[in-house]
């Protein structure tokens, strides 16, 4: 219809009232998968941190004596390994896991590529190199030194990437290559380190470089505890800058958005937040790698990254379970049950985009 057009609509074309209702049904129906799915996260973390606590592999505890020991009703052995064994282990899982899913889920979001995630692009080994320099040479400073400084080692790893990966923007294949090759250069001095370090330093790191939760303890567990909220709280504020940059950069520009200053901010926090984790609990592998997609599965892409740490701290604390009760050869390290099952999902992932490609 023209300008001095005074016809009706056609009775079948959508109108604005009926348009804007379908929208706000759609929403609402999102809303709603995405508050039964946080249920469920939920449920299903209180059950394993129960699992955890109750059936947890360090020591043996009649657990009669478990629940009155939880509420201080037992003193000596069950309430030890109750709250300096058990507890710790257990928080320590859920936690670093909610960090891996978050740092996950920002990467593959804001560089639109389900590989570009802290664990394969060298984020996690550029802070583990950083956290086993301040664990050989500054070890009086452990509780606050290695978290220190694995954050400046994945801070060094992101600019070091993001240089050799820019071409006029992010190259997401160049990144990811770049990536694989620092984190392998890092990993080798890593294990030049252990070379030269002493007995009882290698024994730490060595247990430490698998990922695993076994010596988890309470300062670990103020620092994930801590690392998180933060990061949590930063990824609220960086949500909108991040939905408008998976749009593309002129887009986002558009909009308003700051597109260099975003792309940093979010790439520093994902670091952070890997780093964090990985300074604790070691480089946990493929928990940021299949947090994201499962969350996106589940939610869509709009609210997969407030989903995503819930995913993440399921795998690493279910992994945890079942590593302390392995048949044959437990306990083992969580990270070698998360890598049996990250590595299958990865090899698909390349398999399934070479095939898209050509």
């Amino acid at each position: 219809m023209t300008a001095l057009d005074t016809r009706s609509p056609r009775p079948d074309s959508p109108t604005t009232p009926a348009v804007v209702a379908h929208l706000r049904s759609g929403r609402r129906v999102r809303d709603r998968r995405a508050a039964v799915t946080a249920a469920v996260l939920v449920v299903a973390l209180l059950g394993l941190t129960a699992a955890s606590v109750l059936l947890g592999g360090i020591g043996r505890l009649d657990p009669a004596d478990v629940l009155p020991a939880a509420l201080g009703m037992r003193d000596g052995l069950a309430d030890y390994m109750i709250f300096q064994l058990r507890m710790p282990r257990a928080l320590s899982a859920l936690l670093s896991g909610a960090l891996f899913g978050l740092a996950g889920s920002l990467y593959q979001r804001l560089i639109r590529n389900p590989l570009a995630t802290p664990d394969i692009v060298g984020i996690s080994a550029g802070a583990g190199a950083g956290a086993a320099t301040a664990l050989l040479y500054a070890p009086a400073a452990f509780t606050l030194g290695v978290p220190v400084a694995a954050v400046i080692g994945s801070f060094v790893l992101v600019a070091a990437v993001q240089a050799l990966s820019w071409r006029g923007g992010i190259d997401t294949y160049r990144l990811v290559l770049v990536g694989i090759g620092l984190s392998a250069v890092c990993t080798a001095y890593t294990n030049y380190l252990f070379t030269v370090a002493n007995q009882q330093t290698i024994a730490i790191a060595m247990r430490w470089t698998v990922g695993s939760t076994s010596a988890a303890d309470w300062d670990g567990v103020t620092t994930l505890a801590v690392g998180f909220g933060a990061c949590a709280l930063a990824a609220l504020f960086i949500g909108r800058p991040l939905a408008t940059l998976t749009l593309g950069d002129e887009f986002a520009s558009g909009l308003g958005t700051r597109v260099t200053a975003s792309r940093v901010g979010v790439l520093l926090l994902g670091a952070a937040a890997a780093a964090l984790a990985t300074s604790v609990v070691g480089p946990i592998g493929f928990v940021s790698l299949v947090s994201g997609p499962i969350a996106v599965r589940l939610v869509g892409t709009e609210r997969s990254t407030l989903l995503a740490p819930g995913i993440g701290a399921v795998i690493v604390l279910g992994a945890d379970v079942l590593a302390q009760h392995a048949p044959l050869v437990s306990p083992v390290p969580t990270g070698v049950l998360t890598a049996l099952l990250g590595a299958p999902y990865f090899v698909w992932l390349i398999l399934r985009r070479r095939q898209g490609a050509s």
